[in-house]
Formats: C-alpha cells, sequence, structure tokens
C-alpha cells in the first residue's frame, strides 16, 4: 500500500490503523512524543490528525491529560447506526438505479478483497475492504454531500467495527451477508438491498450490545472541550 501524499494523511491513517488493529485501546493516552517519534513526523501533522480523529469522536482531548482513545458507548452506537440507516437506505435507493457493469464489477472486487483478507486473519485489511464495499454500493447515488456525512458516521464507529471483526462468528456471517448483497446488487433490486443493509447493521449492533460497556459513556459523549489547547501533551 503506497504511503498517502501529505504527512498528516499518513499520521491520520497510521492513527486509524492502530485504533483499528487495537494497538490503541479506549482510554488510553496517546503519548504524542512517542508517536511522533515512532512515526518518523514532528508533532504538528500528528496534532492535525488528532484534532481530525477528536472531531469524528474517536479521541477525546481532557486539559492537563491530553488526547486518549474513546471509550465505547452503546447510546453513541446505536445513534450513528440509526443515523447510517436512513442515509444510506436513501443513497443505495437511488444508486441501484446507476448500476452498470463498471459498478458490479467494484462491488464484486471489494466483496472478493473481503473473502481474501478474511482467509489470510487480516482484520485490519478486512475493515478496510467491507468499507470499500459498502461505499461501492452507495456511491453510484452520485450525492457527495450525503457521501460526506456517510464516511464521517463510518469514522467515528471504526473502533466498533474492529471489536465486531474481532469474532471469527462475526467475521463468517458477514461473509454470508455480503453475498446475499452482491446478489441483489446484480439483479438491481433496490427494495431488497434496502432490507439486507438494514440486517447487516442490526446484526453487528446486536452482537455488539454484548460487548460494549453502558455505564459510563463520557469518553464519546463529552467530545472534548471547546477551546482546549491541542498542543499540550498526554
Amino acid at each position: 500500500m503506497s504511503r498517502p501524499p501529505t504527512t498528516q494523511q499518513f499520521v491520520l491513517a497510521e492513527l486509524r490503523r492502530a485504533i483499528l488493529a487495537r494497538e490503541l485501546l479506549p482510554n488510553q493516552p496517546i503519548r504524542q512524543d512517542s508517536v511522533a517519534r515512532g512515526l518518523g513526523v514532528s508533532r504538528v501533522p500528528l496534532r492535525e490528525a488528532l484534532k481530525i480523529l477528536e472531531a469524528e469522536g474517536q479521541v477525546v482531548y481532557r486539559p492537563h491529560r491530553g488526547y486518549t482513545v474513546a471509550e465505547l458507548s452503546l447510546p453513541d452506537l446505536l445513534e450513528v447506526y440509526r443515523l447510517r440507516e436512513l442515509l444510506e437506505s436513501e443513497a443505495v435507493t437511488l444508486a441501484v438505479d446507476h448500476y452498470g457493469a463498471a459498478e458490479l464489477e467494484r462491488v464484486e472486487r471489494e466483496h472478493r478483497a473481503v473473502v481474501d483478507a478474511a482467509e489470510r486473519d487480516d482484520l485490519v485489511e478486512m475493515i478496510a475492504a467491507n468499507r470499500r464495499f459498502h461505499f461501492a454500493l452507495l456511491e453510484p447515488a452520485g450525492m457527495p454531500r450525503f457521501m460526506r456525512v456517510i464516511r464521517t458516521l463510518w469514522d467515528a464507529t471504526d473502533a466498533y467495527r474492529a471489536v465486531y471483526y474481532n469474532s471469527a462468528d462475526n467475521r463468517s456471517r458477514v461473509l454470508d451477508e455480503h453475498e446475499a448483497i452482491v446478489r441483489a446488487a446484480r439483479e438491481y433490486d433496490g427494495a431488497e438491498l434496502v432490507r439486507l443493509l438494514r440486517a447487516h447493521r442490526q446484526h453487528a449492533v446486536e452482537s455488539l450490545r454484548e460487548t460494549v460497556d453502558t455505564g459510563d459513556s463520557s469518553g464519546w459523549s463529552s467530545g472534548g472541550s471547546s477551546g482546549a489547547d491541542p498542543r499540550a501533551e498526554s
């Protein structure tokens, strides 16, 4: 995989990967000096990347403590997935009318990438390919503003997705559900796509209910402190 074109994008991609791979755990402080040294960058692009992750809800800034990885919260998860259902149902309903040979080949290619990553037990790549698969289904709708909002919702739940994919049963179910979704796309069946994608999301939520701590959602809901100095070391 090639390095992103800017240092900030490279740092952002590495932080996302570390959260997905559970190298950075919920409530774990992010030591900016050591992270910057490890990535071979200055703290400037690191701070900018952390501000982006803070806006997405993936990290939290607290005065005198610095940045920590956000805690997982069931209320937050339910809200994000409800928003996804509303937006993605509309997007895929419109997208199916624009599916052609190229669009369907992209969907099938990304599905194969998910399968290949699962067979290698490469969870980080499986999660990345899963994201590409879903956006291959949605992007033909031709609504870039919709897509920007949906991407933000996906970014905010990457940590949950990593937990979900840790289960071999969940990974197997994802592959089976993707097969059905691909068949519906090939048949240009928008109503069936909406139904299958809704069930797909609901299965993830039901599984995560058992593992996400509902007792303290402050790590997600408090977000960060307006006006806080992001330059402070954690």
